[in-house]
């Protein structure tokens, strides 16, 4: 693929990549007590989107060179791991309040303000 034609797919990627990881970041972060007590269901529900959105990135996106790029494919591949695991372990208990679970969230919403960045400026 011609490098202008990847760098246009990546900026659409980023386009919607960058502002949904900022509104589930906040979003979990004022509600992350949701998770205590969530239904198995719900959380099978939100693995199989996970796993759906992340290999839909990675089918049109895998590409591990050193650039501004790298995060898109990086988040892909988190989603089907994240996806995967919570569709095998649906009862897993979630790590609430937890300071880790916080900054994990931040850095979330970190990468999702530099990809809106790239993509829309």
């Amino acid at each position: 693929m011609r490098e202008d034609v990847y760098q246009q797919r990546s900026k659409q990627i980023a386009a919607v990549l960058g502002p949904t990881l900022i509104a589930v970041s906040v979003s979990e972060a004022l509600n992350f007590a949701i998770w205590e007590t969530s239904l198995p269901q719900v959380v099978y529900l939100n693995g199989m989107i996970f796993f759906v959105a992340g290999t839909a990135i990675v089918r049109f996106h895998n590409r591990w060179r050193p650039a501004w790029t790298l995060p898109i494919t990086l988040v892909g591949w988190a989603l089907i791991g994240s996806g995967l695991f919570r569709l095998f372990f649906p009862n897993a208990t979630q790590a609430a309040g937890s300071p880790a679970t916080y900054a994990f969230i931040g850095g979330l919403g970190l990468v999702g303000l530099f990809l809106s960045f790239k993509a829309y400026r």
